[in-house]
């Protein structure tokens, strides 16, 4: 065998808590004991110089190239690698600007151009109807996705305890349906806010189909200027959108939403969190959410007290992500001919490693989705126990 095929094995059998099958040159090498659950196929070797810089970026980079072919299910594969991500090796230094960008308006724009306004006629092709492209929530275990998204914001509405006529703001309102379902079931005002051309198309779009042009609005905007918009709300929402901010700007962020919040107003803030502060995974914030930083619960709820936001209410829905991701690799891999009419086989071998590394991730408790509900002011008049 050839010696920088010896050095990658050796690095790679530290990954030894579940049995796999390395195939290389007509070699096969057992990791770990017992019955292999699945094979990893190496096309060509990889530098055992990029795997000790960034494990997740050259295993990331060589499944998007081809280079390696996972044979069995690749979310159960990743599954069972991603629970040792204790192991993988991350050279910080060395990956510096890759880690740490700017968080300037222009960067963090572009930033988010660049995942969410690739195209919605893409995101139509494997999300449900809603278009939401966060956490759903299955109360049942036959909900559907489209069942789980409906759920969801129906779950989020209920928290926010709104009544008839309050004005409600959505921070990064996606394709807007949760501002509509809030219009059309409780009859409020609401403003939402993104940075996506595309996103802010179609919720204008859907505004005007629902004919609820009196009832919301959709801005391109960045949270750093909500402050100066004019407006204050009885409640906010945030759905997904704080994972963009940056680690250096959460507590602005929380800032501005204090500023634009009316007295004994609520905020509930849905996000991806994480057991401990951690700049990152390279591989994703170079492929999928350049920028993109996961707040810990703690630093968060922390940074709320902080703005005498005061936390009612705390909860997990990991589980509930794991098999949203699962749903949506589902979708995407049902419409595999429409979306090669779009990408190229790169893209869609890297989007497939997205979805299932990100399921995989949450169903080992790698990163978790918080829901945080905070009141502005001690004693508002909700209801002394849990409501919804």
């Amino acid at each position: 065998m050839k010696f920088e095929d010896n050095l990658m094995i050796q690095f790679l059998k530290k990954f030894d808590e579940n049995p796999f099958l390395i195939k290389i040159n007509g070699k096969e090498v057992l990791v770990g004991e017992g019955e292999p659950t699945f094979v990893v196929r190496f096309n060509k070797s990889l530098d055992i110089k990029e795997l000790r810089r960034s494990t997740s970026l050259a295993l990331g980079e060589a499944y998007m190239r081809g280079d390696i072919e996972v044979e069995g299910d690749l979310f159960q594969a990743l599954d069972q690698l991603l629970g040792q991500m204790g192991k993988f090796s991350l050279d910080k230094s060395a990956l510096k600007k890759l880690i740490f960008t700017s968080n300037s308006k222009k960067n963090q724009k572009d930033e988010v151009s660049s995942h969410y306004d690739i195209g919605n006629d893409f995101y139509k092709l494997w999300l449900d109807d809603t278009l939401s492209y966060s956490c759903g929530y299955f109360k049942n275990p036959d909900d559907t996705l489209y069942d789980a998204q409906v759920n969801k914001v129906d779950y989020i509405l209920e928290k926010l305890y709104l009544k008839e006529g309050m004005s409600l703001l959505d921070i990064g309102c996606g394709w807007g349906f949760l501002l509509i379902e809030a219009a059309k079931k409780y009859g409020i005002n609401g403003v939402g806010i993104t940075l996506s051309r595309e996103q802010h198309k179609k919720f204008s779009e859907r505004i005007a189909e629902e004919g609820l042009e009196g009832q919301l609005t959709a801005e391109l905007m960045d949270y750093r200027d909500l402050p100066k918009y004019g407006k204050t709300f009885d409640r906010i929402v945030s759905v997904g959108m704080v994972e963009h901010v940056g680690r250096e700007n959460y507590d602005l962020f929380l800032s501005c939403a204090d500023k634009v919040l009316n007295p004994k107003g609520l905020f509930l803030l849905h996000y991806i969190s994480a057991l401990e502060e951690h700049p990152g995974d390279p591989w994703i914030k170079k492929y999928i959410f350049p920028g993109g930083m996961i707040p810990s619960l703690r630093e968060m709820i922390s940074l709320a007290a902080s703005h005498r936001f005061y936390v009612i209410d705390v909860e997990s829905l990991r589980r509930h992500y794991t098999k949203t991701l699962l749903c949506w690799d589902k979708g995407f891999r049902e419409h595999l001919d429409e979306v090669r009419e779009m990408f190229d086989d790169e893209f869609i071998r890297m989007w497939d490693l997205y979805l299932c590394s990100c399921a995989a991730t949450f169903h080992n408790g790698i990163i978790d989705l918080s829901q945080i509900l905070m009141t502005k002011g001690v004693n508002n008049d909700l209801p002394m126990t849990r409501w919804y």
